[in-house]
């Protein structure tokens, strides 16, 4: 495996960053000289993946979040990580429309969207220590 390229992001989790995370995952997999569609589809998916850190890992706490991203040939992986409070059923949080905060009017389909716009989505939890979402995504229109 030849790593071409990769990143890594730490930043507060913060409502406010989460644009800041998926304009920055964007403009590295921009490299890859993606469409329109798979640049969007990231976004989407980075956008989803950040939110539920910060307002399920975190809820009213302030930690951090942790993105890696890394270019291998022509699939980009992303991972994102946060130190909150775990899942405590992740195969139950990936069923479209659970939410733990419907109060919140949380539309529960966070893991839904990202599985429909990435290729693969891998997902680790460990209760009071934390989320870890690894996705991938191969892009066809990779020039080097």
């Amino acid at each position: 495996m030849q790593i071409n390229n990769e990143m890594k992001l730490e930043f507060l989790s913060k409502s406010s960053n989460e644009s800041f995370a998926r304009v920055a995952v964007a403009a590295f997999a921009s490299q890859m000289d993606p469409t329109i569609e798979e640049l969007a589809d990231i976004k989407t998916a980075v956008s989803e993946a950040v939110t539920n850190s910060i307002i399920h890992g975190y809820e009213n706490e302030i930690g951090y979040v942790n993105i890696h991203c890394r270019i291998i040939q022509d699939i980009i992986e992303i991972v994102i990580e946060d130190n909150g409070k775990g899942i405590e059923d992740v195969v139950l949080a990936r069923q479209p429309l659970y939410t733990t905060h419907p109060e919140m009017e949380r539309s529960g389909m966070g893991f839904t969207v990202m599985e429909t716009f990435m290729d693969s989505i891998e997902v680790e939890s460990e209760m009071g220590k934390g989320t870890k979402v690894r996705m991938t995504k191969r892009i066809n229109n990779i020039t080097e």
